[in-house]
């Protein structure tokens, strides 16, 4: 299976740049750091690409593959950065100065108390179905805003650790990438915490991860069968989740993983990750 705002993310290594990003910052924070269908495997160990290496951990688990998480928080698990964040240099427009956020890498989003306005499927994974970054076409295919938490997750442990984090609110989308091969299921938890945020990051394994939500197109329903990866970090009180695979359930080779991680890098980026750094600096949803 495969697994990676102005605070910076949950894990990190190294950058180029003399200035540490969050996602670098993160790594040194000990917070950040799927019972499932019976179609999932483990099976094999991706390449590292190194500092910026977006790549999964992929499992085999009976005769078809199923998406697990080996936890350990944040991308510490594969040595892998998170997503860069657009309010690193984006600036929100409005008449009125903006709030000082409190002290931390994650501001208002640090606990929900300085970040109490719930989630939306719409503010998470915004409103447009087909987009594109960097030149690179993608199309969300289904949403899910799950009644419980527990709902949207696989595992005994991961479900214990959103009921003991008081996780609220659980919003999943799936998505395609334009050639329709590549596709993966995002999810994301509400907790109260940082800490209890970084806790449930830390559940995941073999049988503890986001549940894959099946589309009714005729490439996203394939998800959840084959072999496919999965990983886990956080931003703030909220933990990220993500499953993502080949369309055809086939093992990626060293170009086809690179081509997995690269469309959670873009999705993720085009989409959660706006609406949790303006969280960050406002304590505000993004409108």
């Amino acid at each position: 299976m495969v697994s990676k705002g102005s605070a910076e993310r949950e894990t990190g290594t190294e950058s180029a740049s003399p200035r540490r990003s969050r996602r670098e910052r993160a790594a040194d924070d000990p917070e950040k750091a799927p019972q499932s269908g019976s179609n999932s495997r483990i099976g094999w160990s991706p390449y590292d690409e190194g500092p910026r290496s977006r790549a999964p951990l992929w499992f085999a688990i009976g005769g078809v593959a199923v998406l697990g998480l080996l936890g350990g928080g944040i991308a510490v698990m594969w040595n892998m950065k998170s997503p860069s964040t657009a309010a690193e240099t984006a600036t929100r427009p409005t008449s009125a100065p903006l709030p000082s956020p409190p002290p931390g890498k994650y501001g208002f989003a640090a606990d929900r108390s300085t970040d109490p306005e719930p989630i939306t499927v719409k503010e998470i994974f915004g409103a447009k179905k087909k987009f594109t970054f960097s030149g690179r076409g993608y199309e969300m295919t289904i949403t899910s805003k799950d009644k419980k938490c527990t709902d949207g997750a696989l595992g005994d442990k991961l479900q214990k650790a959103l009921k003991a984090g008081k996780c609220n609110q659980f919003v999943r989308a799936s998505f395609r990438d334009k050639a329709g091969k590549v596709i993966g299921t995002v999810g994301v938890a509400n907790l109260t915490t940082s800490k209890t945020a970084g806790a449930v990051a830390k559940s995941g394994d073999q049988k503890n991860y986001v549940k894959p939500l099946k589309g009714k197109d005729s490439v996203t329903k394939f998800l959840g069968a084959g072999a496919g990866g999965a990983k886990m970090w956080t931003h703030g009180h909220y933990a990220i989740m993500v499953w993502f695979q080949n369309k055809d359930g086939t093992k990626p080779d060293k170009n086809g993983t690179k081509r997995v991680s690269q469309a959670i890098d873009d999705i993720t980026k085009a989409t959660i990750f706006k609406a949790l750094d303006n969280r960050t600096l406002t304590g505000s949803p993004l409108t």
